[in-house]
C-alpha cells in the first residue's frame, strides 16, 4: 500500500460543504441549482450581525474555505411552513425553549455530614499553622485534656502531668539533653492541643485531619518525618444503675451489717421494680428522636464506671461510645435498641470502642491521642518504664513504645472475647435444655456485636505487618545510635520487629476466638429452629394417630345415629363395639402399614446390632481371661 493511501486512511476527509452564513432557515433548492448564501435577513429594520464567536474552519478539496456555523436548523420544511415560523431573536440565534430541571443539586449537607464542617470537594487536611486549620470555619473541637509527657533515658525518668495551656508552654522549652526518648500521651481531643503538637513536630495535615475525625479505618501511613498509626481500642466497662448508691459503712461491725442489709434490700427492690416496669421502660422511638448522626444521651437509669480490670476510672462516663454506637449508622433508634438488648447487658457489662492515633517521629518521639482510655494504656507502660532493667527502658526506642501501646490495646480486647465466650456458653445450655425463639434474637445480637469486633480487630494484623515490613536494614546497635537522628527518618528497629510478632499472635488468637463464637451462634440458631420444627412434627404426628384411631368410630357413630324408620333396633351397646373395634383396627393397620413396617425393620436391625455388640463384649472378656491365665502359667 502506498504512503498516500495510508495517509488518507488515517485522516478522514469530509464532503464539500458550501459557504454558509445563514442565521435563519431558508427554503431548500433543487439539486440542479447551486446553493448560494442569501443576503442577511432584516428584523425590526436592523441588520442581523454574525455571532461574535469565530466558528471552526477547514478546507475542502478544491481549496475553498468552508465556514461551519453552529445552531443551524437542518430540518426539511416547505416554503409554506417557513412563513409561519416565529421571528428570530435580536441576536439572530434561535433560542431553545427552557423547562424546569428534573433534579436539583443538594446544597445542604447537614443531614449527611460525617464530621462537622465537611463539604464535598473541600481542601483535604487541616493545617496546624493556620488558626482555622485552613478550613472555612475554625474546628469546633475542645476538651480539657489530661496530658502526660514522659522523658526518659537509660538512667533518668521524668513524668510531667499537664493540661492544655501547660502543654503549649512546655513544648516551647528546649528538650533536655539527657532525654533519649519522649512519649506524649494525650487523653482527649482538643484543637488547641492538636494544633500545638502539629506545629511542634511538623505533623502532616492529612494525619491531623484523621486524628480529629474519629471515623477512620485501621491503617499506617508514612510521611517524610513521621509515621502515623490509627487503630481501635476496645475494653470492658461496668454498667451501674443511677439509683444505686455506694454507702460507705462505718468502722464497727454493726454499721457494716446494717449497710449490707440495706444494700440487699435496695437490690431486691430494684429487681422487683424492674420486673414490673421492664415492658414500660423504653428508649425514645422514631417519633421522638430525629434520625440523625448525633449521639443520643445514654439510657436513663444507667451510667458507666471503670473497667473490671481496675486500671483506672473512665475520663468522661457520659461521652463513652459503646460498640453498637461506634461507626454506627445514623439510625439512632436501632442503635439504642441493640444497645439495650446487648448480650452483656444482663451481666451489667458493656463494650466501649474508641479511635487511637499514634505518631512516631523521626527524632525518637511518640505522640498518642486517646478519646477516653489513655490511663488504661499508660499505667502498665509507666510501670515498665519505672524499672531501669526492662527492655522498654533499656532500648529508649520510640518504635518500642508504640509497640507497647498497640500491645496494650490488643490485650484489652482479650477479656472482651472471654466474656462473649461465657455468654455464648450460658446460651448454649439454655438452647440444649429448652430452646425458644427469644434465644435466636439474643444470638443475632451476639453475632452483630461479634462481627463488629471482628471488623475492628482483623485489620490490626495488616497494620502489624505494615510496621514489620518497614524494618530498618541496620543492626540493633546501629539503629540505637541513629534513633535521634532526624535525617534518618522513622526507624522500626529489629527489636520492635521481633516483639510485633507477639502482637500479631494475640490478634490471631482473638480473631480465631471471635470466629468460633460466631460459628457456634449460627449453629445454635439452626439447632433451635430444627428442634422447634421437630417438636411440632411430633405433635402433628400424635394428632394424626389419634385422628386415624377415632376416624372409623366417628363413621360408625354417625351411621348408627341416623334416624330411619326401617332401621332395626340395636339390642345392646356390645353390638356397636363388636363392629367398631375390628373396623378401627383394620383401618389403623391399613393407613399406618408403611410406618408399622419401617418400625418393625428398625426394631429387628437394632436387635441384631445389640446382639453383635453383646457377643463382641463377651469375646473381649473371654480373651482377657485367657491372657490372664497365660500370664500365670508363664510365671
Amino acid at each position: 500500500m502506498s504512503r498516500s493511501s495510508s495517509s488518507s486512511a488515517a485522516t478522514e476527509k469530509f464532503p464539500d460543504i458550501p459557504d454558509i452564513n445563514l442565521t435563519a432557515p431558508t427554503p431548500l433548492a433543487r439539486p440542479s441549482t447551486p446553493v448560494t448564501a442569501p443576503a442577511p435577513l432584516a428584523h425590526n429594520t436592523s441588520s442581523v450581525s454574525a455571532p461574535s464567536a469565530v466558528p471552526s474552519r477547514s478546507r475542502s478539496q478544491d481549496g475553498r474555505r468552508v465556514h461551519y456555523v453552529s445552531d443551524v436548523d437542518t430540518t426539511v420544511a416547505s416554503s409554506g411552513a417557513l412563513s409561519h415560523m416565529p421571528p428570530l431573536s435580536p441576536s439572530g440565534i434561535r433560542r431553545r425553549t427552557t423547562r424546569s430541571n428534573t433534579f436539583r443539586t443538594l446544597e445542604e449537607f447537614e443531614d449527611f455530614e460525617s464530621q462537622p464542617g465537611w463539604r464535598p470537594g473541600a481542601e483535604p487536611g487541616i493545617d496546624p499553622l493556620k488558626p482555622d486549620g485552613g478550613q472555612d470555619t475554625t474546628p469546633d473541637l475542645h476538651a480539657e485534656c489530661q496530658i502526660t509527657v514522659v522523658d526518659f533515658s537509660q538512667d533518668e525518668l521524668d513524668i510531667h502531668e499537664l493540661d492544655n495551656k501547660e502543654l503549649i508552654e512546655f513544648i516551647k522549652k528546649p528538650q533536655p539533653e539527657y532525654v533519649a526518648c519522649r512519649w506524649i500521651n494525650v487523653n482527649g481531643l482538643s484543637w488547641d492541643v492538636i494544633q500545638a503538637l502539629g506545629q511542634y513536630k511538623d505533623l502532616h495535615r492529612l494525619a491531623i485531619e484523621d486524628t480529629m475525625n474519629t471515623r477512620n479505618r485501621t491503617k499506617a501511613d508514612w510521611y517524610a518525618n513521621h509515621a502515623f498509626i490509627i487503630l481501635t481500642c476496645q475494653k470492658l466497662v461496668r454498667l451501674i444503675d443511677d439509683d444505686s448508691t455506694d454507702d460507705e459503712g462505718g468502722d464497727d461491725g454493726d454499721s457494716i451489717k446494717s449497710n449490707n442489709s440495706q444494700m440487699s434490700m435496695k437490690s431486691m427492690s430494684r429487681k422487683f421494680k424492674r420486673w414490673f416496669t421492664r415492658k414500660k421502660a423504653s428508649h425514645p422511638t422514631t417519633a421522638s428522636v430525629l434520625e440523625s448522626g448525633t449521639k443520643p444521651a445514654l439510657a436513663t437509669g444507667h451510667h458507666f464506671t471503670h473497667q473490671p480490670t481496675g486500671y483506672s476510672d473512665v475520663f468522661n462516663p457520659n461521652t463513652l461510645c459503646t460498640l453498637q454506637r461506634f461507626h454506627a449508622a445514623p439510625n439512632s433508634t436501632r442503635t439504642e435498641y441493640m444497645e439495650k438488648h446487648s448480650a452483656l447487658a444482663s451481666k451489667g457489662l458493656a463494650v466501649m470502642a474508641e479511635q487511637v492515633a499514634i505518631f512516631i517521629t523521626s527524632d525518637n518521639t511518640v505522640i498518642a491521642f486517646f478519646e477516653q482510655s489513655a490511663d488504661d494504656v499508660e499505667k502498665p507502660i509507666l510501670a515498665r518504664l519505672a524499672s531501669p532493667t526492662t527492655i522498654l527502658r533499656q532500648s529508649c526506642d520510640a518504635s518500642m513504645v508504640a509497640q507497647a501501646i498497640v500491645d496494650a490495646i490488643i490485650d484489652m480486647a482479650i477479656p472482651v472475647t472471654a466474656c462473649y465466650t461465657d455468654v455464648v456458653g450460658d446460651l448454649e445450655l439454655d438452647v440444649l435444655t429448652h430452646p425458644t425463639i427469644q434465644h435466636t434474637k439474643n444470638l443475632y445480637i451476639i453475632i452483630s456485636e461479634v462481627n463488629k469486633m471482628f471488623s475492628l480487630i482483623n485489620p490490626v494484623q495488616t497494620l502489624v505487618n505494615a510496621l514489620r515490613d518497614h524494618k530498618t536494614k541496620l543492626t540493633q546497635e546501629q539503629a540505637t545510635r541513629e534513633l535521634q537522628n532526624p535525617s534518618g527518618g522513622v526507624i522500626i528497629s529489629p527489636m520492635t520487629y521481633t516483639y510485633l510478632g507477639d502482637v500479631y499472635d494475640h490478634c490471631v488468637l482473638i480473631t480465631e476466638n471471635l470466629t468460633q463464637i460466631k460459628e457456634s451462634a449460627n449453629h445454635m440458631i439452626d439447632l433451635i429452629f430444627n428442634t422447634i420444627a421437630t417438636s411440632q412434627n411430633e405433635s402433628i404426628k400424635q394428632l394424626t394417630n389419634v385422628t386415624i384411631f377415632f376416624l372409623p368410630l366417628t363413621f360408625l357413630t354417625g351411621y348408627f345415629g341416623q334416624n330411619f324408620a326401617d332401621f332395626p333396633p340395636v339390642g345392646s351397646v356390645s353390638y356397636f363395639w363388636s363392629i367398631a373395634v375390628p373396623v378401627a383396627i383394620v383401618t389403623y393397620l391399613v393407613v399406618m402399614r408403611d410406618a408399622i413396617y419401617e418400625h418393625l425393620v428398625r426394631f429387628f436391625q437394632r436387635r441384631h446390632i445389640v446382639g453383635i455388640r453383646k457377643r463382641r463384649k463377651e469375646k473381649m472378656a473371654q480373651a482377657k481371661v485367657n491372657r490372664g491365665l497365660h500370664s500365670r502359667k508363664t510365671f
